[in-house]
């Protein structure tokens, strides 16, 4: 971050969910060197702390696929930093598998870390982000925008984070927050890294899902949402931002 934008989230608390690896945790380092508090949440307890190693900072190592670590987010926030200005929730889950053979718990859990859990995050959150004038923003997909082969349950709960992001924007239209989602396309992060394909796959299909250009790096995402996270996104509220490398416009 150049030192012309350091200040920006001075005063600010920020949640940001997947903060241990990929796009959340650069979120996570771009809001810090903004000045924001920001209190991170992941899986992995050793990889918070080392990216969120200040002073003005703090933690909680839960999984997100149990609805009740939202209320315990937002409670284990506002005791170490009084409230909650800005809500990213950017940690997902993506396993590739046949449709025919996805079990009840893969399909439970695909639907609970990528779309229950950004609801359960922003409702514990909404009573400080009504009253401190706060955001939300959602990481969705480009599989929340367009079918993907072998992701039925990513892509349900993809789509369904985009509708409710939409409808959050307009039943708070008149309440001072603002509420928008990016939708990614592939960034070199461990989650694609360590994609699994499923038996016997058809690779024609799979390589749909891929732009042209390549792999984007998580912080080329991250800056889009830190934008929206700012006074200079005071006008964009209800916007689904597409961040895919040009793959949308093939």
């Amino acid at each position: 971050m150049t030192g012309e934008n350091a200040g920006r989230f001075e005063g600010r608390v920020a949640v940001v969910t997947g903060a241990s690896s990929g796009l959340g945790q650069s979120v996570a380092q771009l809001l810090t060197a903004g000045g924001a508090r920001v209190f991170g949440v992941g899986r992995d307890e050793e990889r918070l702390k080392a990216t969120l190693n200040g002073p003005e900072s703090g933690w909680l190592a839960a999984d997100l696929a149990d609805p009740a670590t939202g209320d315990a987010v937002v409670r284990a926030c506002t005791e170490r930093f009084g409230g909650v200005d800005i809500l990213v929730n950017a940690a997902g889950a993506h396993g590739m598998r046949h449709t025919g053979t996805l079990t009840d718990e893969e399909w439970q859990r695909d639907l609970a870390v990528n779309l229950s859990a950004p609801f359960f995050l922003s409702r514990a959150a909404l009573p400080s982000l009504l009253e401190r004038g706060g955001c939300i923003v959602n990481v969705s997909s480009v599989a929340g925008l367009e079918g993907q082969a072998y992701s039925a349950g990513y892509c349900a709960a993809k789509h369904g984070l985009i509708g409710l992001t939409r409808a959050m924007a307009l039943e708070f239209d008149s309440r001072g927050i603002r509420i928008n989602a990016v939708c990614p396309g592939g960034m070199t992060t461990p989650m694609v890294q360590s994609f699994t394909f499923p038996e016997d796959p058809d690779y024609t299909l799979i390589m749909k899902v891929a732009a042209a250009r390549g792999l984007m790096d998580p912080v080329q995402v991250a800056n889009v949402i830190a934008f929206l996270c700012s006074d200079e996104a005071s006008a964009v509220h209800g916007a689904i931002y597409t961040v895919d490398n040009g793959k949308m416009s093939l």
